[in-house]
């Protein structure tokens, strides 16, 4: 679904980032040891029903998935996502 290159990670604000026709969706997160909880997903009222948040969330798994790390979707949205991806959720914790 995406190569995640376009997802930032803004680590001074732990969350990333995804900049799209001049707006910024985000999916927040704490890091706990090997563990990413995401408590918040968001995308502009501009950017919603566009699948703004759903590259932002496939660039933010692949990332996960790449550094080894586990997920634990607290957002609802984070949650969906998930559920409505099947390559995605072995990365639950």
């Amino acid at each position: 679904m995406s190569d995640g290159s376009s997802v930032r990670d803004n680590a001074a604000n732990s969350r990333f980032e995804l900049e799209e026709e001049g707006q910024i969706a985000f999916a927040e997160y704490v890091r706990r040891g090997e563990v990413l909880i995401i408590p918040h997903v968001e995308a502009p009222i501009a950017l919603r029903g566009k699948g703004t948040a759903g590259r932002l969330m496939a660039g933010v798994l692949d990332r996960v998935r790449a550094e080894g790390l586990k997920v634990v979707p607290s957002c609802p949205y984070a949650a969906a996502f998930i559920a409505r991806n099947k390559q995605y959720q072995d990365l639950v914790a």
